[in-house]
């Protein structure tokens, strides 16, 4: 059974929430303390975690550093606010989707399915290391290096990459990124694979391998390895 830490302080939308997820078969913790959110999330170790942004003393965000500086939890926010920027600061943090509020429920456990079924079947994977353009991606430690560094991804950013070299010189159409990634294309904003794959080319600049992820306008993206042939 898969433990969600849901951190919202409405405790009506709370208990609501709560209720059905439960009826999913879901084991749902809250936060006891808005101001020590993550002493619950060490305590409780959960599968995924669902937040707000708006919350006591520190909002979503905030939390959103703190548990990506520990752990690659999948993280959904939930928001009232409609600015296209809270939508691209929280998957610049790391989350790894957004839903706003108000929001059909469907949807909701539409994406914990996806995220859970993804995270599940890749974690099942047989460890995985690939060479690609003289650097080593490695898939149990979700981390890509080479003689200059190491860089940390997230689940999203390194199944992206695990898609892309493995039909490396070949364009992958945005359509077929989403739906690898969320399997239902319905629930997905273009805009979350944009900015999934510009925060994973970011990292790889640290690597110098930024440019051998090429956007192909209109047709898609293509992972390069032309000069490591």
């Amino acid at each position: 059974m898969f433990k969600l830490l849901l951190i919202e302080d409405d405790k009506t939308l709370f208990e609501e929430v709560k209720e059905r997820l439960m009826s999913w078969s879901y084991e749902v913790y809250g936060i006891s303390n808005f101001n020590k959110v993550m002493e619950d999330f060490t305590k409780i170790k959960p599968d995924l975690v669902i937040i707000d942004i708006q919350l006591p003393k520190y909002d979503g965000f905030h939390w959103c550093r703190m548990i990506r500086a520990h752990s690659n939890v999948p993280i959904i926010f939930l928001s009232s606010r409609d600015h296209p920027t809270e939508m691209v600061m929280s998957m610049q943090l790391g989350a790894d989707d957004f839903i706003q509020k108000p929001f059909h429920f469907d949807v909701l456990i539409a994406k914990i399915q996806a995220i859970l079924r993804r995270v599940h079947d890749y974690n099942n994977e047989p460890i995985a290391i690939k060479s690609w353009c003289g650097a080593t991606v490695d898939f149990e430690r979700n981390s890509v290096s080479n003689d200059l560094r190491t860089v940390e991804l997230t689940k999203n950013e390194l199944f992206i990459l695990k898609q892309l070299i493995e039909k490396k010189n070949t364009i992958i159409s945005r359509e077929e990124l989403i739906q690898a990634l969320w399997d239902d294309e319905r629930f997905v904003s273009d805009n979350t694979l944009t900015v999934n794959v510009n925060r994973l080319r970011k990292k790889l600049d640290e690597l110098g391998l930024g440019k051998y992820i090429e956007t192909k306008v209109g047709q898609g993206y293509i992972a390069k390895e032309e000069n490591f042939l």
